[in-house]
C-alpha cells in the first residue's frame, strides 16, 4: 500500500507539542525533586531539631487507652512500674500507683512486720513504711524512702470481661520480674481466708500462673492497664502450688471502691 507523504506543517506541530510535553516532564521531575529535598528537610528538622544530633527519647510509660499491646510490650511498658518486696521473712510484688511513688501492694505481705525493704526495677533499693492498710480487702499502700532517679508509675484502670486476656507480673517463688498470661475466668468471686480477717469477696478470677511471691503484683488487660492486684491462689492439694485458679481484688476496690459478693471459693493467700 502506498503511504502518504506526512503534512510538513503536521510534522513540525507534533514535534512542537513533543517538545512542550517533554519540558513539562523535565519539570515535573524536577519539581518532585524538590519535594523530595523539602520532605527530608523538614523530617530531619523535626526529629533532630536542625541541631546535627539525634533527638533525645521521651519516654511514655502510659499507654494509650485504645491501643492493644503484644506481651512483650506490656512488660516493657510496664516492668518499670514493678517492684520487689521483702518484708520481714515474707516476699512479694508491689506496684508504683501514683506520681509521688506510693506503692500498691497486698496486705498479707507486709502484715506483722516493720522492717519493708523494696528493689526498684533499675535496682534502687529503699525501705518502706506501711502508709495505709485494709486487711478486709488485702491491700496496703507503702511509701518509700528513696525513689528511684526515673520513676514510671503504672496506669491504674481499665475494664474487666470474662474471657479477655491478661498480663501478670510478679516475683514468684523468688524469681524476680517474671511474666504469664491468661485470661479472666469469672468475676464477683470469693476466696476463703484462714485469718480472722474474713473471706475476700468479690474477686477476679483468672488462669495466669502465679505463686507465693506474686502477692501484691499487678493483673493487667491487654492495654497494660491495671485492673487487679493479684492475692491468692486455690489451693486444693494444699502445697501451696498453682492449680489454674489465681485471684486478684479489682483495682476499684484497691483503691477503695464497693467490695461485691461471689459464690464461695477456695484461695489461700500467696
Amino acid at each position: 500500500m502506498e503511504r502518504v507523504p506526512q503534512d510538513a506543517g503536521a510534522a513540525e506541530a507534533q514535534e512542537a507539542q513533543g517538545a512542550v510535553a517533554g519540558s513539562k516532564a523535565r519539570r515535573f521531575v524536577a519539581g518532585g525533586g524538590a519535594l523530595v529535598v523539602v520532605a527530608a528537610l523538614a523530617y530531619w528538622l523535626g526529629s533532630s531539631g536542625g541541631s546535627g544530633g539525634a533527638a533525645a527519647p521521651r519516654p511514655s510509660p502510659t499507654p494509650t487507652p485504645s491501643a492493644t499491646l503484644t506481651v512483650p510490650d506490656v512488660f516493657k511498658r510496664v516492668g518499670p512500674s514493678v517492684v520487689v518486696i521483702q518484708a520481714g521473712k515474707s516476699f512479694g510484688t508491689g506496684v508504683i500507683a501514683a506520681e509521688d511513688g506510693t506503692i500498691l501492694t497486698a496486705h498479707h505481705v507486709i502484715k506483722g512486720t516493720k522492717n519493708v525493704n523494696l528493689t526498684f526495677a533499675d535496682g534502687t533499693k529503699a525501705k518502706a513504711v506501711v502508709s495505709s492498710s485494709n486487711p478486709k480487702r488485702d491491700v496496703a499502700t507503702l511509701k518509700p524512702a528513696k525513689l528511684p532517679e526515673i520513676l514510671v508509675p503504672a496506669t491504674l484502670g481499665g475494664g474487666v470481661a470474662v474471657g479477655a486476656p491478661v498480663v501478670a507480673i510478679g516475683n514468684p517463688l523468688g524469681l524476680t520480674y517474671s511474666v504469664s498470661t491468661g485470661v479472666v475466668s469469672g468475676l464477683n468471686r470469693t476466696a476463703d481466708r484462714t485469718s480472722k480477717d474474713g473471706d475476700l469477696g468479690g474477686l477476679i478470677q483468672f488462669d495466669a500462673s502465679v505463686n507465693p511471691g506474686s502477692s501484691g503484683g499487678p493483673l493487667l488487660d491487654a492495654r497494660g492497664l491495671v485492673i487487679g492486684i493479684v492475692v491468692s491462689i486455690a489451693d486444693p492439694g494444699g502445697d501451696e502450688a498453682f492449680a489454674g485458679i489465681a485471684f486478684a481484688v479489682p483495682i476499684g476496690v484497691a483503691l477503695g471502691g464497693a467490695e461485691g459478693d461471689g459464690p464461695p471459693g477456695d484461695g489461700p493467700l500467696i
